[in-house]
C-alpha cells in the first residue's frame, strides 16, 4: 500500500482480490486508491492464467494525453475565448459528433472480425473526438518549464462499456457454470486463457484501448485548432500517451503474467507518464521509476476523496467556485449538480506524489488555466 487513508470498502475489494487462487504475489495500491466496481480503482492485478474483465474495468483503454506547446504565455482573456471555440468542436458529456467523423480517425486495426466492437463501430465514428462524461477533462495548463500545456483525459466511450460489459457477463456465467469459490457478488468473474472467450476479450479490449487513444488525439487536434484560431500558430512538442485501463502480457518476478491496471500508470523505468490533480490543482508529467513491488506502476490522479453523491450533498458550491476564481482557473462549475467533480472531492495531490516517490519522478508540474470537463 501506497497510502495510509484506504477505506474500508476497498481495503475489503483488495482482501477478495489478494484471496483470488489465480492472483499473482500480491496486490498493489496505488495512492490515490478508492472503492471502485469489485476492485479498487488505483490497484493492480497480476493473474495467471485467466483475464478478469472487471479487473480491467467499463471504461477501457481510459487514459490521458499530454501535449507541450511552443506558447509562453496566454491571458484569461484568450483562454476564456479558446474555450468557446473548443466547445464548438469537441462534444462533451454524453454529446456525440453530429456527423460520422472520417475513418481516417479510427484505430488502424481490424475491426470486422469482433462481435462487439463491429456492432457498435458505426456510433463509434461518432463518438471519436468526444469527451464522455465523470471525471474527463480537457485541461491548458502552465508548466514549471515556461511553457503551456494541453491535457486530455477520455476513454473509449459506449464501445468499451459495450465489450467490458458483454464479456463480463460471459464471465459470470461461465464461472457459475462450474460453481467457482468467486461469487457473482465479488464482481471478479474470470475468463480461463484458453477460452474462446478469454480470447477474444483481449483482442477486443486492445481494438478499445487504440479506439481510446484515437478518441484522445483527435480531441488534441481540435484543441490544438481551437488554441491556433485565437493565438495563431505554434507549434508542438510530441504527444504522451498513457492508458490506465487495461490487461497486458508483462514479466514481473520472473514470470510472464497477465497485469490488470484499473485506475493506475504503467511506469516503467525512465517511461514518460501523467498524474493529474483535481481541476483546481496540480498536474505532473512523470517518469517511471520501476518498482517492482508495484509490478512498475503509479497512481494516475490524485484520487476521489468523496463519492459524487457526498460531494454533491456535503459540498458548498460558493466555497469551491472562489477557490477556482482565487486560483485564476477558468471553469465551467455553475451548478450544485457541478460539485461530484469539486476540487474538494479529491485527495491531496501534494500527499499523493509524496506518497509515490518510490515510484516515479517529477519532471514538470503543470497549473491548471483553464478546463473543460464533461
Amino acid at each position: 500500500m501506497w497510502l495510509d487513508d484506504l477505506e474500508a470498502s476497498a481495503l475489503s475489494q483488495a482482501k477478495n482480490l489478494a484471496n483470488l487462487p489465480f492472483a499473482f504475489k500480491h496486490i498493489p495500491l496505488m495512492p490515490d486508491s478508492h472503492t471502485g466496481y469489485g476492485m479498487p480503482i488505483g490497484s493492480i492485478l497480476a493473474t495467471q492464467g485467466v483475464v478478469v474483465p472487471n479487473a480491467v474495468g467499463v471504461d477501457i483503454g481510459c487514459g490521458m494525453c499530454a501535449l507541450k506547446t511552443e506558447i509562453t504565455d496566454i491571458d484569461t482573456a484568450e483562454l476564456k475565448k479558446v474555450m468557446g471555440v473548443a466547445r464548438t468542436k469537441i462534444p462533451l458529456g454524453m454529446a456525440w459528433h453530429n456527423e460520422k467523423q472520417d475513418e481516417g480517425y479510427m484505430p488502424e486495426s481490424e475491426y470486422e472480425h469482433l462481435k462487439i466492437v463491429s456492432r457498435g463501430y458505426q456510433k463509434a465514428l461518432r463518438q471519436v473526438g468526444t469527451l464522455g462524461g465523470g471525471n474527463h477533462f480537457v485541461e491548458i495548463q502552465k508548466g514549471s518549464d515556461g511553457f503551456v500545456w494541453i491535457m486530455i483525459h477520455s476513454g473509449s466511450r459506449n464501445l468499451g462499456y459495450s465489450v467490458a460489459k458483454w464479456y463480463n457477463n460471459a464471465a459470470i456465467k461461465l464461472n457459475e457454470r462450474y460453481h467457482s469459490q468467486v461469487t457473482k457478488n465479488m464482481e471478479l468473474a474470470f475468463l480461463p486463457i484458453e477460452t474462446d472467450e478469454a480470447k477474444d476479450y483481449l483482442l477486443e479490449m486492445n481494438y478499445c484501448v487504440d479506439f481510446a487513444l484515437a478518441n484522445r488525439k483527435l480531441m488534441m487536434q481540435n484543441m490544438v485548432a481551437s488554441m491556433a484560431e485565437v493565438l495563431g500558430d505554434f507549434g508542438t512538442d510530441e504527444i504522451i500517451n498513457k492508458s490506465h485501463n487495461f490487461a497486458a502480457w508483462e514479466n514481473h518476478f520472473n514470470q510472464n503474467v497477465l497485469v490488470h491496471r484499473k485506475g493506475a500508470t504503467r511506469a516503467f523505468k525512465d517511461e514518460y507518464g501523467m498524474i493529474p490533480g483535481s481541476q483546481g490543482s496540480s498536474s505532473y508529467i512523470v517518469k517511471g521509476l520501476g518498482n517492482p513491488e508495484s509490478f512498475k506502476s503509479c497512481s494516475h490522479g490524485a484520487g476521489r476523496r468523496m463519492g459524487r453523491k457526498q460531494a454533491i450533498r456535503e459540498l458548498d458550491l460558493e466555497a469551491e467556485i472562489k477557490q477556482l476564481d482565487a486560483k485564476g482557473v477558468v471553469h465551467g462549475m455553475r451548478n450544485a449538480s457541478d460539485l461530484d467533480e469539486a476540487p474538494s472531492a479529491y485527495k491531496d495531490i501534494d500527499v499523493v506524489m509524496e506518497n509515490q516517490k518510490d515510484l516515479a519522478e517529477i519532471v514538470v508540474e503543470l497549473k491548471p488555466l483553464a478546463v473543460l470537463k464533461g
